[in-house]
């Protein structure tokens, strides 16, 4: 394993990080096809066996039992101490006042609940899963920066959102003095290129590392053409990975795969890991090869010549970012 540090903070991140979205009671969620803890449980030792200490999940993934596998996790295969932990708060988990969002209430209400079910009393870094635009940013920023100083939460990232509204609230935050966000956390892989628009020279410039989920495309970048997983046949949202014009960005894959006598994943990853902006790509591991191949792809360094095919079939699209 490799490790770097989180953008410009102090932090020390494995340079692949495991995805935590795939364990869960599904009839808790909105997943189907995700692992129960018996079957999550080699996951997480793996991860410890193969030096990945970034761990994310989040309160709305499986109605917070993520969170519960991850925390036991943790006490069972590693120790709190060595584990980088991150969870996000937004989503709905009931539909009372402080159940979603970004409100003051919301926030200190959802930590606490996360904490709880985490079995631990602080967060490595604490994302806000999504923008909320019926609340101030100063209520939300001011509220971030009390549970930083009351030592519930190390660092902060925010995840999915334009370019202006991160700025709106780092703005906010800089102005007050209020803990600024340090990580981003958005789509980004060979085959959603949309945030080298705006949000990854903002990032760049101002430090902040990302962690982008989704760096394989749902499982669509690490697999030919015209094959089909348990995931991609149930998942609207993989689904939305197989249109035509995705198709030369995946042959390009599969061709340097072949040439190099690799695993797609590996390259696709390793196309990720090339920019500098980021820090530490989120995996999700339903098989024993996700976290294995993951970490080879630390040694796959792709070539200028490489690089160009796997960019220059490239679409741009709207909605990138689900």
């Amino acid at each position: 394993m490799k490790y770097t540090r989180l953008g410009k903070t102090g932090l020390k991140v494995s340079r692949i990080g495991l995805g935590c979205m795939s364990y869960g009671r599904a009839a808790s969620g909105m997943h189907q096809w995700t692992l129960d803890e018996a079957a999550a449980a080699p996951f997480f030792r793996q991860a410890v066996e193969l030096g990945v200490t970034f761990w994310d999940t989040a309160n709305v993934y499986q109605g917070g039992t993520s969170e519960e596998f991850v925390g036991r996790a943790i006490r069972e295969f590693s120790r709190r101490e060595d584990i980088v932990l991150a969870t996000k708060v937004h989503g709905r988990m009931h539909d009372g006042p402080g159940g979603s969002g970004l409100s003051r209430k919301a926030i200190l209400e959802q930590l606490d609940a996360s904490l709880r079910r985490l079995g631990t009393d602080y967060v490595d870094v604490y994302y806000i899963h999504r923008f909320d635009d019926q609340v101030p940013v100063e209520e939300t920023m001011e509220t971030l920066h009390d549970v930083v100083k009351a030592g519930k939460v190390r660092y902060l990232g925010a995840s999915s959102m334009w370019a202006w509204q991160f700025v709106k609230m780092q703005h906010a935050a800089e102005l007050h003095g209020w803990t600024r966000f340090s990580a981003m956390q958005d789509q980004y892989n060979v085959l959603r290129r949309e945030e080298e628009r705006d949000m990854i020279p903002l990032c760049l410039d101002q430090g902040v590392g990302l962690t982008p989920y989704s760096p394989l495309a749902k499982g669509r970048a690490a697999r030919p053409w015209g094959e089909q997983t348990a995931r991609s046949s149930t998942d609207t949202v993989a689904q939305a990975f197989d249109r035509d014009v995705d198709k030369p960005v995946v042959d390009a894959v599969h061709q340097i795969a072949e040439d190099r006598r690799v695993p797609m994943a590996q390259v696709a990853l390793a196309w990720v890991l090339s920019k500098q902006v980021v820090s530490c790509p989120i995996v999700g591991a339903t098989k024993p090869k996700h976290l294995e191949d993951a970490v080879a792809a630390l040694e796959v360094s792709l070539s200028a010549d490489e690089i160009a095919p796997l960019e220059a079939p490239y679409t741009t699209q709207d909605n990138y970012w689900w």
